[in-house]
C-alpha cells in the first residue's frame, strides 16, 4: 500500500524571526496550527506577512493561545473581500501544551514569541518558542561566537582548497 503523497509545491514562503532568535533565549519550542481567513492564506503563500514585532498570548483558563500584532499584507485579487492585517489570530495547539507554555510565561523574564511561520502538507503552521530575554553583553557574546565560528569556517574552507 503506498503512502500518502506530500503537498508540496516548493514555491511557498518560509518567514523566519531573525529578530526573535537575538534578543531571547529560546528554553522550549512548539510547533502550532493558526488559524486563517481565505484571503490570509494566499497572502501568506506569497510572502506578504511580518512576525518580527508580533508576541503571544496565553490564557491558562480556558485554554488559549492567540498571536497579536502578526501583520498579514492585503491580496489584491480580493478587493472588497479582504482581512484586516494586524487582527488577533488564534493558534491551535493541544491543551496540555498550552497550558504547560502559560504557566512557563507567567514566570519572570518569560515570554512566548513566533519563530517561523511555514505551510505544512497544504497547512499554515507557526513555530513558537518560550524565550528568556538576552541581557545587551549576552547579546554581544552571541555575536562574537558567530563571527569566530564564521572565521574558522572560512579558513577551514581554504585549508580544503589547497
Amino acid at each position: 500500500m503506498a503512502g500518502k503523497r506530500k503537498k508540496t509545491t516548493g514555491n511557498e514562503a518560509e518567514i523566519h524571526n531573525r529578530r526573535a532568535r537575538h534578543e531571547y533565549t529560546i528554553e522550549a519550542t512548539l510547533e502550532v496550527g493558526i488559524k486563517l481567513h481565505g484571503t490570509e492564506v494566499k497572502s501568506v503563500r506569497s510572502g506578504e506577512v511580518s512576525i518580527a514585532e508580533a508576541y503571544i498570548k496565553a490564557e491558562e483558563v480556558p485554554p488559549s493561545l492567540r498571536i497579536i500584532g502578526m501583520n498579514i499584507g492585503h491580496y489584491g485579487p480580493a478587493a472588497s473581500r479582504n482581512h484586516h492585517p494586524t487582527r488577533d489570530r488564534v493558534l491551535l495547539a493541544h491543551k496540555n501544551e498550552i497550558k504547560r507554555f502559560a504557566r512557563a510565561a507567567g514566570s519572570k523574564g518569560m515570554t512566548i514569541v513566533p519563530l517561523k511561520l511555514y505551510f505544512r502538507n497544504g497547512y499554515a503552521k507557526m513555530e513558537i518558542g518560550l524565550g528568556r530575554g538576552k541581557a545587551h553583553q549576552d547579546k554581544r557574546r552571541s555575536i562574537a561566537e558567530r563571527e569566530q565560528k564564521r572565521d574558522i569556517d572560512r579558513a577551514m574552507s581554504k585549508k580544503m582548497r589547497w
